[in-house]
């Protein structure tokens, strides 16, 4: 397979920094049995997915990140 040659840009609007995720100290959402494990880094939330660690994180200010897990209890996220 061809490699991508497509260049990621910072979203418009983008505030957050590089963040060294290098030496987080992951901790797994669902007691290890889930796929989602968080970080917090410099003052922000990290969420990777723990089958492919090597993918981008998604980073939260402490605002989204209660915004996320208020949705979440409130099953706003509910596929079924």
């Amino acid at each position: 397979m061809a490699e991508s040659t497509i260049q990621q840009q910072p979203l418009a609007g983008w505030d957050k920094p590089e963040l060294d995720l290098s030496k987080a100290e992951w901790q797994s959402g669902s007691r290890g049995l889930g796929d989602v494990q968080i970080a917090f880094v410099e003052g922000f939330i990290a969420m990777r997915n723990s089958g492919r660690p090597e993918s981008p994180s998604l980073i939260f200010t402490p605002a989204e990140w209660g915004a996320f897990v208020s949705g979440a209890r409130e099953g706003e996220f509910d596929l079924t």
